[in-house]
């Protein structure tokens, strides 16, 4: 693998994941992952670009936003990219009307979205809203609609909580795909749109951005299909397998947030 200043020359934005990289959520809010409280504070400091990429669906973004600064973090809700607001100008801009199956957290980013005679079904990480009831009506206002809309906030197979792994929205998805026969768009990583979004809102090309994150697949080769670098961190969901990854393999994989930082600050900060 090439030297660490070949790989971060030219770096001008970086994206940083949240769960998982940030903080470790749980039922009590959650715990700071060490050293990432002042490793975000470093980089806020430093002349990059920062920018916060989320696919976090329980909490409305003024709810996490309000968690992290409560725990120390130098964030504000201007800078967060997060898929429900990202979701709820889709719904506008196409005259959607969804069913959601949602968590209660996030429901307030679809305050002003028709949710009446649904024409789509809008996805998210509902937690314990997954009953069979639940994916049952989803999934019959699906089969009721000549063409059916299936729309994800993200994909991911499971996340970190400080209790352990949880089942994500994806697993979800994949089952109302496989029983609908249909392909769901998603909104949030790792989508190119979701990225390129994010990209915009910090003002930097692909090829100038990095991103930070603990998931191979979401994170790392999501950003990289964008032709943006990207490191995993060792925390969160990473598992040790996932640098052996048959089809990803990350720019640098690093023990957490703030040996990243330690190596932008060496190595793309001239």
């Amino acid at each position: 693998m090439a030297a660490w200043g070949e790989r971060l020359a030219g770096v001008r934005g970086v994206l940083l994941d949240i769960s998982g990289v940030l903080y470790d959520g749980g039922e009590d809010g959650g715990t700071p992952i060490p050293g990432s409280v002042e490793a975000v504070a470093r980089l806020k400091r430093s002349q990059l670009k920062v920018r916060f990429c989320t696919n976090d669906s329980q909490k409305s973004r003024r709810e996490l936003v309000g968690l992290l600064q409560r725990q120390g973090f130098d964030i504000s809700e201007g800078e967060v990219t997060s898929p429900a607001p990202a979701t709820s100008l889709i719904l506008k801009e196409r005259g959607l009307r969804p069913h959601l199956l949602i968590h209660d957290g996030v429901r307030s980013e679809f305050d002003q979205i028709d949710t009446s005679n649904p024409n789509c079904v809008v996805i998210a990480d509902a937690g314990e809203g997954f009953s069979y009831q639940n994916m049952n009506k989803a999934f019959r206002v699906l089969m009721d609609l000549e063409k059916p809309v299936l729309i994800s906030l993200g994909k991911g197979r499971y996340y970190k909580e400080t209790s352990g792994l949880m089942l994500d929205v994806g697993a979800y998805m994949k089952a109302l795909e496989y029983a609908c026969g249909i392909e769901a768009e998603v909104v949030g990583k790792p989508s190119p749109e979701y990225f390129q979004l994010a990209l915009k809102e910090m003002g930097v090309e692909a090829h100038e951005a990095i991103m930070i994150g603990d998931d191979i697949v979401g994170d790392v080769g999501g950003a990289q299909r964008c032709g943006m670098r990207a490191l995993q961190v060792r925390t969160g969901k990473f598992r040790p397998s996932d640098e052996q990854h048959p089809e990803v393999k990350a720019d640098g994989y690093v023990d957490n947030l703030a040996e990243a930082v330690d190596l932008l600050l060496r190595h793309a900060v001239q």
